[in-house]
């Protein structure tokens, strides 16, 4: 990825030029491009040269997962990988101290085309949860329930959201500590109603990446605990325990991450998605003994 002359898009004017920061910037791409190809999260025919393109529609908050993912794929689109239109939403639903005017004048320096959309969303949910809840449940509800109608009325086939590799972790473990379950966010999936994608291109992100790359790109960054509900978080302390292995093993949230990637339902217990009642045995072809010997 040379940026020689003009060839480059707006978004990476007054990229580092250092040889670490070019390795950062290829990695993530290539991480992308893995997830978007993975999940065919772009048509088959999209390529084609009468093929009309999807639109997307980019959620961001302003945190440096959401610059990240809004550069990245405005990068593929630049080299003609990413063969899709790509409209920029942010979202400010009232939360005090919210800067209002940082996301759209970047996002008009930028030459993004955008949507701003403002919904007092926080007073419900401050009149709604009692103070000794964290917000985050019904605030993230209200939100994505504004972010499917603004993708129904600008015609965007997908919702995309800026969740990397380290929030999917987190969310399983959160399921299997608290919810009784193993399930976590993936990286596409229909909405209830049936008639939009959810993409999360970021899925093979890991979250320093993405920390390293807005710093280094010195985006403005907004912060996400202006509501003041983000201590003692449930995912504060998976993400801690998670650290804790991190340091402890080098690499382990790599390695945990690709397990997602390998499940064998007939090693797991669940009989809806693994019939072991019908589950049968060779007797006769072989002896069991010849087939699986002792050790």
């Amino acid at each position: 990825m040379l940026d020689d002359g003009d060839d480059i898009h707006p978004l990476f004017y007054g990229a580092p030029k250092s040889t670490e920061f070019k390795k950062l910037r290829k990695r993530i791409v290539q991480n992308v491009r893995e997830a978007v190809d993975q999940y065919g999260m772009i048509a088959p025919d999209a390529h084609e040269k009468d093929a009309k393109p999807a639109k997307w529609l980019v959620c961001l908050s302003g945190g440096k997962d959401s610059y990240t993912m809004l550069a990245i794929l405005y990068e593929l689109k630049w080299r003609g990988l990413l063969p899709v239109e790509l409209l920029a939403c942010n979202l400010d639903q009232g939360q005090p101290g919210f800067p209002a005017t940082v996301m759209p004048e970047f996002l008009e320096k930028m030459g993004v085309p955008h949507r701003i959309e403002y919904q007092d969303t926080y007073s419900i949910v401050v009149d709604k949860v009692p103070s000794t809840r964290t917000y985050c449940a019904l605030c993230s509800r209200l939100r994505r329930g504004n972010l499917y109608r603004i993708a129904r009325e600008e015609g965007c086939s997908a919702v995309v959201l800026g969740h990397h590799r380290d929030d999917i972790l987190e969310t399983f473990f959160m399921n299997l500590f608290h919810g009784g379950r193993l399930a976590t966010m993936p990286p596409k999936l229909v909405n209830e109603e049936g008639d939009l994608f959810v993409f999360r291109p970021l899925a093979h992100v890991a979250e320093v990446d993405c920390e390293r790359f807005a710093k280094a790109m010195n985006y403005p960054i907004i912060p996400c605990d202006l509501c003041g509900s983000q201590d003692g978080l449930q995912r504060q302390q998976v993400k801690q325990i998670l650290d804790g292995w991190e340091k402890n093993s080098p690499g382990r949230r790599n390695v945990m991450f690709r397990s997602l990637m390998n499940i064998r339902p007939s090693h797991m217990l669940d009989p809806k998605i693994f019939d072991f009642v019908g589950l049968a045995t060779n007797a006769g072809s072989v002896n069991s003994s010849e087939k699986f010997p002792v050790r």
